[in-house]
């Protein structure tokens, strides 16, 4: 049997949260997490939408962490990072977050619809400036995966729930008044599958930006992999994702930055860090770089030849 404290908490996790007398109204359910619910509210203040994600039940070590990520993400102010405007405790107890409600879908949902290569690899280029921010700014996301990649309705690219991320560090700025991972050594934190090697052996200490580089190396390898009528995965890609998910954290990109450079580098036509080219390679890619500039030069001097040959006959 349930004690009465115990079925009133288990009917506050259940149902909506108590608003009252707060600036926001309850819409509807919009999601649910480990930690808690999603629910889309109204700002009736601002009579904006938002994101209300409150605690699942009253714990104090979940209030603690929620509003940890609360602290970090407000002071990741960039346009790859869903944004927060407030946080607090509910009438009922309960901790919540509001942050800005974006409409679409995770990039697990909505893989399907993207275009060719070219269109996958500037969304993976979009999340990985994001983390790249945040990297610059001494804070590792430590559970990167498409779930948590979303695709907004209007081609926005967002990474989101930054809920077990570590800060390493102020990097000489004063906007984080936040602690450190909270987790120590054996801890095993992320998401199997796409988590580096070391933060399934619950290396903690060892976990940094190389972390976040394996798990976007499987996640550029998802977008990049080759669909029917496409052409096969190209060698410079290849090697990108082959270095970004290296075992060993050394031979890594040293962060998202890194990583971004070498993909937009590809995408460019340009040599990437990742691979070293023969000759043939390299004006193989040139050719393809200066495609355009070739096929003008070439219809110049077939036109060329052919006035030459008119004027001989």
């Amino acid at each position: 049997m349930l004690s009465d404290a115990a079925l009133d908490r288990l009917q506050t996790s259940l149902g909506t949260p108590d608003t009252s007398g707060t600036r926001y109204r309850i819409l509807r359910k919009a999601g649910e997490g480990g930690m808690g619910t999603v629910w889309e509210a109204e700002d009736t203040v601002l009579s904006r939408r938002v994101a209300l994600k409150v605690l699942a039940v009253e714990d104090e070590g979940g209030a603690a962490r929620l509003l940890r990520e609360a602290r970090i993400v407000a002071g990741l102010e960039h346009p790859g990072i869903v944004p927060v405007h407030d946080a607090g405790t509910l009438p009922d107890g309960r901790v919540f977050a509001a942050l800005k409600f974006v409409d679409g879908a995770p990039l697990s949902a909505a893989l399907p619809m993207l275009g060719g290569p070219a269109e996958r690899l500037r969304v993976f280029l979009r999340a990985a400036e994001a983390v790249a921010f945040a990297h610059a700014r001494g804070v590792v996301h430590r559970d990167l995966k498409p779930e948590n990649v979303m695709l907004g309705a209007f081609g926005e690219v967002l990474v989101v729930d930054w809920g077990v991320a570590a800060v390493r560090g102020d990097s000489g700025s004063r906007a984080f008044p936040v602690s450190g991972s909270g987790t120590k050594d054996g801890t095993v934190v992320g998401t199997p599958g796409w988590m580096a090697p070391e933060q399934e052996r619950g290396e903690i200490s060892r976990v940094d930006a190389r972390s976040d580089v394996f798990a976007l190396g499987r996640l550029l390898s998802v977008l990049a992999e080759p669909r029917p009528g496409e052409p096969g995965l190209d060698r410079r890609l290849a090697a990108i994702v082959a270095k970004a998910t290296a075992q060993e954290p050394e031979t890594r990109y040293e962060n998202a930055a890194a990583l971004a450079g070498d993909v937009a580098r590809h995408l460019e036509g340009e040599p990437v860090s990742a691979y070293r080219e023969g000759p043939v390679e390299r004006l193989a890619r040139l050719a393809v770089r200066h495609r355009v500039a070739l096929l003008l030069l070439l219809a110049y001097l077939v036109t060329r030849a052919l006035v030459l040959f008119i004027r001989k006959n």
